[in-house]
């Protein structure tokens, strides 16, 4: 039976680790000469209306370097563009691709593919949800700090996809999560329903961005006005004042917290450059990262090798 990732709460503790250990081997043995073509004869389908550099390049790296194919699919040269039904399109490719990987806009679309496929779909992205960046962060908290369990999480910016699914990690995982949002652009209560989250539990949240970064291990950010919305960066601007992860604000973490983006960083808006290009810093480590934690995503769903989701 076929297996879907659309958000990180289809995934159980027990997968999370899977993942998280698999993805670090696969690493190492690629960084010894080792290439395992375990997907070998398999084609990973990717429709993208989101433009990418990183997410578009692991996927397809990840495929090629287990022996598989990708076939990157931009919508507006499929029969999508021409109002083929979603449903339709699934179908179809169901009978020609192994896996297929998406990154959009509505993650009602990514949910009707899946409902509709014989083969795993991937939420590469959306507006809620982008739930393979998370695990790829969390597996270089695993290689910084040698684990997540005992880690304070600290979100400092929009409430927005990438935010969403830190809580959904950490509603399954257990880890401290505080997030600072300003008010105007904090999380959706929707997503924080669905993730059942509990007031004094491990997740919390604020407007205040001193209040979230003290003594955390980790300290995430992301850029004030997503993709879509680019035309309200002016007013963003505004309401994020304060919000900029810059050397005053880590002075209130710990000494040797780590600093992550999931890329690509508005220099002198949501981080300063300081930061960014600090000689220690991780966010490139995080990038890398998307590479193997997509084969080991792209195993387990392709050949089943998952244990409960």
């Amino acid at each position: 039976m076929k297996k879907d990732l659309l958000s990180l709460l289809d995934l159980g503790k027990e997968d999370f680790e899977t993942l998280f250990t698999r993805a670090i081997q696969l690493k190492e043995r690629y960084s010894k000469g080792i290439f395992d073509k375990i997907l070998a004869g398999k084609t990973l389908g990717l429709i993208f209306d989101k433009k990418s550099t990183r997410t578009r390049v692991a996927f397809e790296t990840a495929m090629i370097q287990l022996g598989g194919h990708p076939i990157y699919m931009s919508t507006q040269d499929t029969q999508i563009s021409r109002n083929e039904p979603a449903r339709d399109t699934a179908r179809v490719l169901s009978r020609y691709i192994d896996c297929l990987a998406m990154r959009t806009f509505d993650h009602l679309l990514v949910q009707e593919f899946a409902d509709n496929s014989s083969i795993p779909v991937i939420n590469a992205l959306t507006d809620s949800f982008h739930p393979c960046q998370i695990l790829s962060d969390i597996m270089t908290i695993i290689e910084h700090k040698g684990g997540y369990k005992d880690m304070k999480v600290a979100w400092v910016g929009d409430g927005n996809n990438v935010a969403n699914s830190w809580i959904n990690a950490a509603s399954v995982l257990g880890f401290e999560l505080i997030l600072a949002c300003p008010d105007d652009y904090s999380i959706n209560p929707d997503i924080i329903e669905k993730a059942d989250v509990k007031e004094g539990g491990n997740i919390a949240f604020t407007n205040d961005p001193i209040d979230a970064v003290k003594n955390a291990d980790v300290v995430y950010t992301d850029v004030w006005a997503s993709m879509g919305d680019e035309d309200e960066l002016a007013r963003r601007i505004a309401s994020f004042n304060g919000f900029q992860v810059n050397r005053q604000l880590l002075s209130f973490a710990k000494e040797d917290v780590l600093v992550l983006h999931c890329l690509p960083a508005h220099k002198g808006e949501e981080i300063s450059e300081e930061v960014l290009e600090d000689k220690n810093a991780a966010f490139w480590d995080q990038a890398e990262n998307k590479r193997h934690m997509h084969k080991a995503i792209l195993e387990s769903l392709i050949l089943n090798n998952y244990s409960q989701f």
